[in-house]
């Protein structure tokens, strides 16, 4: 994985519309896009990403786009669609269209060849080449690599999201941050890491859905679970088609009812104001927690009458309407193991810092634990001269039902 794959030495692109940027972007959206047997979608992705953006949103990106079937009826006439369609956004070097290959070696994936098994496997070897030619056109175009499938919706502002979250994230190890419940859609990359990452997908032979490669390379890489951001920000639009059902999983957006805050002390050392008590941090009603100069290292922890299987936990801070009063700098840990004691638990991990004041996460286990969570932490990382309001801690449980 250390070392590009000798194969992408014989990588060639062609550029169909537009032209890489001069400067260094934030981030690359790629797209790889082939036929489908009931239409295309790309043309409505593009339209959703453009329009979900604003103009100091779309100076921060570059758009590539992978139309990775061999068909020349079909690429051409999906490049006059887009160059029609995005004219000003290909001129202003916001949209760039290309087709690679592998010279002088066949691709795999031909449906036509017997040395596959059935037709999926088929289908994932293509895959797999198609982002790897993506992926490696986008080394050097940003500092991190979104992937996105050409049928999916953008949520308005997704940029934005993402922007401080990676701001948020930037001195915290981490692999691959998920913006979606989609297998494939709303994973971004260091893009320092493509490299590593097409290597290992060439490494193997076996023709296997491409998001179980990026779980395998995610925990190589120390990633124990999925950092995955609510609510999601992309979402499938259209149908799919016979065989995409056939071969991958039907995709479902997950949807939670209210949360379900379990039974709880909660236990602080700020100082609140007079006859404020922590437990309003956590009761599910409009009244919320106010300290005065929190100070670094201050903690406020939600300490569960038994242990519970959570699955998402939201923290708000600041007052609703006027975005005052926020933790300018705070994370949100995970305890196990509760102290006989109840002053907290004997061990810690992170969930993950809070954005612009706030925090929704799932939550993840990792494979074949038993492990449940006993433990909520808020700590703040920095002293603020200034009051903080903890608005709300939000918990959802998986119940029995779900779990079975």
């Amino acid at each position: 994985m250390q070392k590009p794959s000798p194969l992408l030495q014989r990588a060639s692109y062609k550029f169909l519309a537009g032209s890489p940027p001069q400067e260094k972007k934030l981030l690359t959206v790629g797209i790889s896009s082939e036929q489908h047997l009931h239409g295309s979608y790309l043309l409505d992705t593009l339209q959703s990403l453009f329009q979900a953006s604003s103009e100091p949103e779309l100076n921060c990106i570059v758009v590539l786009v992978h139309l990775s079937d061999p068909d020349p009826e079909w690429l051409s006439q999906t490049v006059a669609n887009i160059s029609s369609l995005f004219k000003p956004h290909i001129e202003a070097q916001k949209l760039l269209v290309i087709h690679g290959g592998l010279s002088d070696s066949p691709l795999p994936g031909d449906l036509n060849n017997v040395s596959h098994a059935s037709p999926c496997e088929a289908h994932y070897s293509r895959q797999k080449v198609n982002y790897v030619l993506l992926m490696n056109f986008a080394l050097n175009l940003s500092e991190y690599f979104l992937m996105i499938e050409d049928y999916v919706h953008c949520t308005p502002k997704f940029i934005s999201t993402i922007y401080w979250v990676l701001s948020a994230w930037k001195e915290l190890p981490w692999v691959i941050l998920e913006f979606s419940s989609l297998s494939l859609s709303g994973k971004v990359f260091h893009n320092s890491d493509l490299s590593r990452l097409t290597s290992f997908f060439l490494l193997f032979h076996e023709n296997i859905p491409i998001h179980l490669f990026l779980s395998e390379f995610r925990l190589l890489l120390a990633q124990n679970v999925p950092i995955r951001f609510s609510p999601s920000v992309f979402y499938h639009m259209g149908n799919y088609s016979v065989f995409e059902d056939t071969c991958f999983p039907v995709e479902k957006e997950e949807v939670f009812d209210e949360p379900d805050n379990p039974v709880a002390d909660v236990l602080t050392d700020m100082m609140a104001e007079l006859n404020i008590i922590p437990q309003y941090a956590y009761i599910l009603n409009k009244e919320c927690y106010s300290v005065l100069d929190p100070i670094e290292g201050n903690y406020l922890t939600v300490i569960l009458e038994k242990p519970q299987k959570v699955i998402r936990i939201e923290v708000l801070t600041g007052s609703d309407k006027q975005g005052l009063y926020w933790l300018q700098q705070g994370q949100v840990e995970l305890g196990y193991d509760p102290l006989e004691d109840s002053r907290g638990c004997a061990r810690y991990t992170l969930l993950g810092p809070l954005v612009e004041g706030h925090l929704d996460q799932r939550v993840f286990y990792e494979e074949d634990s038993v492990e449940e969570l006993s433990c909520i932490r808020l700590i703040v990382l920095a002293s603020q001269k200034s009051w903080l309001l903890i608005r709300q801690i939000r918990v959802w449980t998986q119940n029995e039902e779900e779990e079975s």
